[in-house]
């Protein structure tokens, strides 16, 4: 579904292809070996059979995630001589492709196209996950319940990383006179802080509410212009 969203914003991407997660009993028989014909929505075996579709779109969940998935297959499989290194299963090789199948598609066609884009794209990127999941051990993080409270975790692994970062990449000495002027700059926006405001004055009150036998006090602050 990601690949449909960026494709609607016109975006190119260069993703990483993951491998299959279930293989063949002969890896010269995983499904990457089947070549899908567009025109007559089929696919053709390394076999040179034919596996096609009755055109049903069946809904298969991954997480919470939903995604419309047709099935291809052929009852030749089960007279052909390679049937035992294609598929374990009785009824025949089943193939499964997803609605956004040609998405996947033009994004390995991009990456083959672009390779040495897509080899700086994974220098960048995929380095900082690598040093925090394989040298740091975080391959996990303890708050998972929402997006939210997972951000805190990760927002202190990759403050600390992008901290050692720094330290790598710039002389210590530099770094000292760097903060020095961050902290001049601190001091000077918190004196024009300090005098913007003394302009205004407070004026606190304090009120209290009954409800429901559950007493409740509010402190108000007023903000007065002279």
């Amino acid at each position: 579904s990601e690949f449909d969203y960026a494709n609607r914003l016109g975006i190119d991407v260069l993703v990483a292809i993951p491998g299959v997660s279930a293989h063949a009993p002969d890896l010269a028989f995983d499904v990457e070996h089947f070549k899908y014909n567009i025109t007559p929505d089929s696919y053709t075996c390394p076999a040179n059979e034919t596996l096609t579709t009755n055109g049903n779109w069946y809904a298969k969940k991954n997480g919470k995630s939903i995604t419309q998935m047709k099935h291809y297959k052929t009852s030749a499989c089960l007279t052909c001589e390679l049937y035992k290194k294609c598929t374990k299963n009785a009824k025949g090789r089943l193939i499964e492709r997803s609605q956004y199948a040609h998405l996947i598609y033009q994004n390995k066609l991009q990456i083959e196209n672009n390779y040495e884009i897509y080899r700086r794209r994974q220098a960048i990127v995929e380095h900082p996950y690598g040093v925090i999941k394989r040298q740091w051990d975080f391959y996990y993080i303890m708050t998972k319940k929402t997006i939210k409270h997972a951000s805190a975790d990760v927002g202190l692994i990759f403050t600390a990383y992008n901290l050692r970062r720094i330290f790598n990449l710039i002389d210590q000495n530099l770094l000292k006179q760097y903060l020095k002027v961050l902290a001049l700059y601190f001091w000077i926006v918190k004196a024009n802080f300090n005098a913007f405001y003394a302009l205004f004055s407070f004026k606190k009150e304090k009120v209290t509410f009954l409800k429901k036998n559950f007493n409740c006090s509010l402190n108000l602050i007023y903000l007065l212009t002279d």
